[in-house]
């Protein structure tokens, strides 16, 4: 990890600051996410966690502040353009395609790249989620809440992120189905892929990252190790029932 450490950040997000009309949402927050690693976001609802990750992505304009992606500043840039960067979110709420069929929502995830690259990417989708290869041409509204979030998950791939950005994808889930998306979680980090993770399920969340931060009102109040901040009586309190 100390290797990690001392790379230039893959993400870099420096005093950042978000309005809502006259609602200050995001007030000064500066993170990282380094390549491989896995980085969550975790806290109460309201914090300002969603708004963090539509900042980044480039649904939201920050006021004060920048995002940086390897280096590259992506302020002014709308969501369009900075796909094409390597940056993906799958957002809260699935938000897939319901009237389309899987293939086709997957094919809307790979908007940006050459056509020709889009089969294998599709192969490869199907193989990492055998569910959706089984339900093809299935119309998307038409699947179950756990394969919504798989498609979704697979679609935010297609443009082959270098950051992958995950917004609660384990919400509304059932149990079984919450451990289902974890492990997928960690399956996508062994292979390669950056993660940042916004997640209600604080407990889930830190046993599978590498490093979280906390947010409560929009402030970042506490950062560190997952594991030690798993283990943080305040964060236990707070956030784990304990």
């Amino acid at each position: 990890m100390s290797e990690v450490q001392n790379a230039a950040p893959l993400l870099r997000v420096n005093d950042l600051h978000v309005y809502y009309g006259a609602i200050h949402a995001i007030k000064g927050i500066s993170l990282e996410v380094h390549e491989n690693e896995i980085v969550t976001l975790i806290g109460a609802n309201g914090a300002g966690k969603s708004t963090t990750l539509n900042t980044i992505a480039g649904l939201l304009k920050p006021r004060q502040g920048t995002v940086e992606l390897h280096g590259a500043v992506l302020n002014g840039l709308g969501a369009s353009k900075i796909v094409p960067k390597g940056l993906s979110l799958c957002p809260e709420g699935r938000r897939i395609f319901q009237q389309m069929t899987v293939k086709e929502n997957l094919e809307m995830g790979a908007y940006s790249r050459d056509p020709a690259e889009i089969p294998a990417s599709l192969d490869e989708m199907f193989q990492r989620f055998p569910r959706l290869k089984e339900r093809e041409r299935q119309i998307a509204g038409t699947l179950s809440g756990g394969e919504q979030q798989m498609l979704a998950m697979a679609r935010a791939l297609m443009s082959r992120p270098k950051l992958l950005m995950l917004d609660e994808p384990s919400m509304g889930l059932a149990p079984i189905l919450v451990e289902q998306i974890f492990d997928i979680i960690t399956e996508l980090h062994q292979s390669g892929v950056t993660i940042l993770l916004v997640e209600q399920n604080a407990q889930m969340a830190l046993a599978v990252a590498d490093r979280a931060y906390v947010m409560e009102t929009g402030v970042i109040t506490m950062q560190g190790p997952a594991q030690e901040l798993l283990h943080n009586d305040a964060v236990q309190k707070a956030y784990l029932g304990s």
